[in-house]
Formats: C-alpha cells, structure tokens, sequence
C-alpha cells in the first residue's frame, strides 16, 4: 500500500512537471510557418523565448496595373517574397502585409486613384499605422522589425519611420530596420539585367517587362497572360507606364526575385552583426 501511494505520489510530480516543461516545446514544434498570423500567442511567445526575434513587416499596395496584372500584385508579391526572407534568414517572422497605402487623392482623383481598383490612404495615416504596429511588435519582444515595401510611392514614408521608431527605442535594444535595397535593386540592378538580356525597350516604369515577369514568377494566375499575349502595344490610357510588358516570363521574373531576396536577407544579416 505505501509503495502504491509512493509510486502514485510520484507519477503526480512527473505529470506535473511534464505539464510545466513540454508545452513550450510542443508550440515550438508546432510553430512551423513563419507567417504571425498564423500562430497562436503561445507559439510567438515560444519562439521569442528560443530566440525568432525578428519580424518583417510587408507592405504592398492596392492599385491598378494596366488591363493585364490583377491589382492585388503588390500584396501577394510581398507576402511571398517576405516568407522566402524569413526562411533564408532565420528566426523570422512575416507580419500580415499592409494592403492600405498612400496611391493618390481621390479629390480630386490623382496618379493609380484615377483608375478604378486602386484603394488609397492619407501618407500620415499610413505612418501612423506602420508606427503603431512597430510598437506592437517591440513591445511583445521583438528586437528587429524589418520594413519592406514594394512599391515605389511611399519608400521615404517607410524610412520616416524606422527612424522615428528608433529615436522611440533607444536604450531598449530593439531596432527598425528599412531595407531600401529590396525595391532599388528592381529598378536598378534588375532592369540593367534585363536591359543585358535584350530587353531595353521593354523596360518601363510600371506594369512593363519587368513588373509582368515579376508577376508572373511569383503569382502566375494573377496575369491575364492569354490577353496580354495578344494586346497591342502598351498605353498610358490603360494605365501602362513606359516598357512593354508582352514578352515578360516567369524565368526572367525569377531573376528579379533572388535578387530582391538577397538584397534583404543580407541588409537583415548586416544589422544582426553590427
């Protein structure tokens, strides 16, 4: 009788302990995306502890690109791109993506808000919601929350915050992080790539060879490829600016996506190291 209440007393402790040690471990194993939204508060909180301290913030866009490119692009782009920084860079988190940036004025209608699809917000609205999220993050334990964005309109917006977020934390040892190289290096190194490649005339600045190839390396369904195939040449009454977008292909997208990967996951390291 009293080795049965010993041996009872002691299965008690065990199960006691194995509640207090294996669960932190088990959101661990459970945690395997990297996207936030996707996880339980346990699972951040487990990975926090086991050292996923970064997190990258997405921002997209909502906005016309031409008859061919659906207007979501810059928010599945991104996403996309985000998850593929995370993995290669390591104990990293990918936010949900910011599909509400500035685009123009809809009074009167001005830039991507003079087409339909396109959704717009006030500049200091957008930095104000990139700033509350920031904190929200570096509140939880996050010690390097990385800005990424897409598009081109509101880059200086997104660097005015990491600054401002940066003179808010000092001394608390986390830090903002705008990575400017994972847009520059598209209309930069890419478009020197494709111009190297014979395609000069195709580049443009916006919905042309390159942002179609991108597309349609990331996101094919998004490209309405079979009418694109048999458009005519490109306008700006359709919302096409410069280049030529009808001999883009996913392999040359491909191009421009390790480039924008590697350009972030090493801006990502370089700050880790410093």
């Amino acid at each position: 009788m009293l080795l049965f209440k010993k041996n009872k007393t002691t299965m008690a402790l065990a199960a006691m302990v194995f509640s207090l040690t294996v669960p932190s471990f088990m959101w661990a194993q459970n945690a395997s995306s990297v996207l936030f939204e996707q996880q339980t508060w346990k699972e951040i909180q487990a990975g926090l502890q086991a050292g996923t301290n970064t997190i990258i913030i997405p921002v997209g866009g909502t906005e016309q690109s031409g008859p061919y490119i659906a207007v979501g692009k810059h928010n599945v782009r991104v996403l996309a791109l985000a998850e593929q920084i995370a993995q290669k860079a390591g104990k990293t988190l990918v936010a949900p993506v910011v599909a509400y940036v500035p685009e123009g004025n809809t009074n009167p209608r001005t830039s991507h808000m003079r087409f339909p699809g396109t959704i717009t917000v006030p500049p200091d609205i957008f930095e104000k919601l990139l700033i509350s999220a920031g904190n929200s993050f570096q509140v939880q334990g996050f010690k390097l929350v990385v800005l990424l964005g897409d598009h081109g309109g509101y880059q200086k917006s997104l660097e005015k915050v990491a600054k401002s977020l940066n003179a808010q934390w000092q001394g608390t040892g986390a830090k903002a992080l705008y990575v400017p190289g994972y847009y520059t290096v598209i209309v930069h190194q890419y478009a020197q790539w494709l111009k190297q490649q014979g395609y000069g005339k195709d580049v443009g600045m916006h919905a042309d060879i390159s942002d179609t190839s991108l597309q349609l390396a990331v996101a094919h369904s998004m490209v309405r490829e079979q009418a694109l195939r048999a458009s005519g040449p490109p306008s700006t009454a359709d919302g096409m600016y410069g280049g030529d977008p009808r001999k883009a292909t996913a392999a040359l997208g491909q191009a421009g996506v390790s480039m924008q990967v590697n350009a972030a996951v090493k801006a990502i390291e370089q700050e880790r190291n410093k």
